[in-house]
């Protein structure tokens, strides 16, 4: 699977990696039916892989191993509770000339970092198991400030327990406003940091391995990664909107596996036997005894779970039953399991319109998926299903919700840009090497398959390939952005290369990208043109990331191929002055929209609160919350009232309104 077309560079730099691994092929030819399992020899190879290939980090530089040092900290304690300054000096010290290290295939200072984590962990624990003992009264006053990017790490172990009791009357106050006793939620917070330490007593060495290298990846920009072979199979899935098991999203919580939502038609939802809120217990195949599954990580859970379609599955069932608890046993079919909520769906909207009735369609789309197999499912062709749909209903517009959009596949996006206008240019990529010129993705079907009014609906979490398709439309005039301010800021562009011997893959940068008016999307992201109340934070963005590549500006590249001024086909071009009344319209719904207004004021409260936590705060209407959040659980695998709930979004409302109010100007234009 890839972002974009692997060049040959990269084709050159696979074989070469292959062949450094001439120890790894031998062990292949010893035992095929072993699984080779990550080891220190291969991770020098596996550097390189990144570095043949990274627009920017080409060399093993002192300044990148100190960022590598950083962010391997950060991984192990980003709350900052468990290391001291000394433990950090420490650490940096045992990590000092680590690319030294690596390439004389010598790992075991990792283990010597870990033995540090494992002694603090287990110490913090100690502190909890002491600090909740019979005489712990919960502080409803207690309150801190939590925010580990902007603060440094404690002097003393002292100093982090004072923090710590603060943290504890938290944790301690979330489980009472689930209705649990107090003995029962102290027993919770401490079995969660007995699980920590479990947790990091178990970490073995490949696990050690992937750590060190996922922050090599995030040491050059933050989104180049390694994927280990378990994050590479979930990766592969989400792209390819399938996978095979018992349809049902898993989540844990205090050391059980949770059922989340049923996926609609899924083996799970079908049999009518599991439930939302469930917990899994133990786990067996067809023939066999059921394994317990308590306290195991849910990447090892799914993976006893999962199976080939057709094969059973049995599960040891926990359920909430009135004021007490049932256990039950199921055994369920596993099928194939399409994960259509993740899926482009069009849903209709009837307007009435100066007494006449109007049809327009919203197309969500949640992610730029694609397959990647010859005949695999993607999201430009189920896309260009949807908008012939939407011709055949005779809709007068669309919206295209890319608000909840992260992005995806490169080539997808191209696609979809080009169902709206004829041919051109949608994307320039420019690579590591500043003398070639820049790979150019056009849209060279001369078929427009929507010349009706568009409005395209963006937020601070839309992303990559919808920043691509967003831009692209922006920029030809084709259609109207609503939504946040700016959107994310993401203008790079990553590869994702598989490593030989199912060992991961590498998810690696390899050059930027910019929209036809000539700018790169990095940080700057794309402007909305109506500009809706911002719900998101200020640190939400690119621009807030760690080592996050600068923006950059090459000169417009539109294509005056796209535009169809008459006969069929024939769109209108968006100008400013129809824009400014856009935007003047929708100030006015906006300012006295009861929705946006208690949006609104909450946002404002949060801005005003800041990072500081109050236990206080916690304990009230919690019973209600919990409440409206189990309810919101149980209507995600009923498609119709995913629906019901997704069209009540105030800034979904308000793009249809704008659209509406696009389509009447447009029909009286010439």
């Amino acid at each position: 699977m890839r972002f974009v077309t692997i060049n040959l560079s990269l084709l050159v730099s696979t074989l070469l990696f292959t062949l450094h691994f001439s120890p790894l092929a031998q062990a292949q030819q010893k035992s095929e039916a072993s699984q080779i399992q990550l080891q220190c020899q291969f991770v020098n190879s596996i550097e390189q892989m990144f570095l043949g290939n990274h627009i920017k980090n080409q060399s093993r530089t002192k300044e990148l191993e100190n960022r590598l040092i950083d962010q391997y900290i950060k991984r192990l304690d980003g709350t900052k509770i468990y290391f001291t300054k000394s433990d950090v000096t420490k650490v940096k010290k045992m990590m000092s000339d680590a690319f030294d290290k690596i390439k004389n295939r010598k790992c075991d200072f990792l283990k010597d970092v870990q033995n540090i984590y494992l002694e603090k962990v287990q110490s913090r624990a100690d502190f909890t198991k002491k600090f909740l003992d019979k005489d712990y009264k919960l502080d409803s006053k207690a309150e801190f400030v939590f925010d580990p990017d902007h603060k440094d790490f404690a002097k003393t172990d002292k100093e982090v327990e004072a923090f710590l009791k603060s943290y504890i009357h938290f944790q301690v106050a979330n489980y009472i406003a689930t209705d649990m006793k107090m003995d029962e939620a102290k027993k919770s917070v401490i079995k969660n940091y007995e699980r920590a330490v479990k947790r990091v007593s178990d970490t073995t060495q490949e696990d050690l391995l992937v750590q060190y290298l996922d922050s090599f990846a995030r040491a050059m920009d933050p989104h180049s990664s390694f994927l280990s072979r378990d994050f590479f199979e979930e990766f592969n899935i989400n792209m390819s909107l399938s996978l095979e098991g018992i349809g049902a999203t898993l989540s844990q919580k205090d050391g059980f596996t949770v059922i989340e939502a049923l996926v609609p038609g899924g083996a799970a939802a079908k049999s009518g036997q599991i439930l939302i809120e469930d917990k899994i217990l133990a786990v067996g195949q067809e023939t066999g005894a059921l394994e317990n599954v308590i306290d195991l990580d849910l990447k090892d859970v799914v993976k006893k779970i999962r199976g080939k379609k057709g094969t059973k599955v049995k599960l040891n069932i926990l359920r909430a039953e009135g004021d007490g608890r049932k256990k039950l046993e199921v055994t369920l079919v596993r099928d194939k399991v399409s994960l259509e909520d993740e899926a482009a769906q069009l849903i209709p909207i009837d307007r009435e319109v100066s007494g006449k009735k109007r049809k327009y369609g919203v197309i969500n789309l949640p992610s730029f998926y694609s397959d990647g197999k010859r005949g695999g499912r993607s999201c430009a062709a189920d896309m260009k299903k949807l908008v012939k749909e939407a011709r055949e209903q005779k809709m007068e517009g669309l919206v295209l919700d890319f608000s909840q959009n992260g992005g995806g596949s490169l080539e997808d996006a191209v696609k979809i840009a080009g169902l709206f206008f004829k041919t051109g240019d949608v994307v320039k990529q420019a690579g590591r090497d500043d003398g070639r010129e820049e790979q150019t993705y056009s849209d060279s079907d001369s078929a427009i398959d929507w010349a009706g009014p568009l409005v395209v609906l963006t937020s601070r979490v839309s992303a990559s390939a919808s920043e691509i398709v967003s831009g692209a439309l922006q920029d030809y005039k084709r259609a109207v952005v609503v939504g946040s301010d700016h959107t994310f800021g993401k203008g790079s562009i990553q590869t994702v290369v598989p490593i030989p011997y199912d060992l991961g893959a590498v998810k690696v940068t390899i050059g930027m990208f910019y929209i036809p008016g000539g700018n790169s999307t990095q940080h700057r992201g794309v402007l909305g043109d109506v500009i809706l109340p911002n719900f998101y934070s200020d640190d939400i963005g690119e621009k807030t990331l760690d080592y996050s590549l600068p923006p950059a500006k090459l000169p417009s590249f539109v294509s005056k191929t796209a535009l169809v001024k008459e006969g069929e086909g024939a769109w209108k071009v968006i100008g400013d002055d129809m824009i400014k009344q856009l935007k003047n319209k929708s100030e006015k719904r906006v300012a006295v929209d009861a929705e946006f207004k208690k949006q609104i004021e909450e946002a404002k409260k949060a801005e005003e609160k800041g990072k500081l936590i109050k236990v206080s705060d916690i304990l009230k209407d919690t019973k209600e919350k919990t409440e409206k959040e189990k309810k919101a659980k149980q209507s995600r695998y009923n498609k119709d009232e995913r629906i019901k709930e997704y069209m009540k979004r105030p800034e979904v409302l308000e793009a249809v309104a704008v659209l509406t109010d696009l389509s009447e100007t447009q029909r009286v234009l010439p």
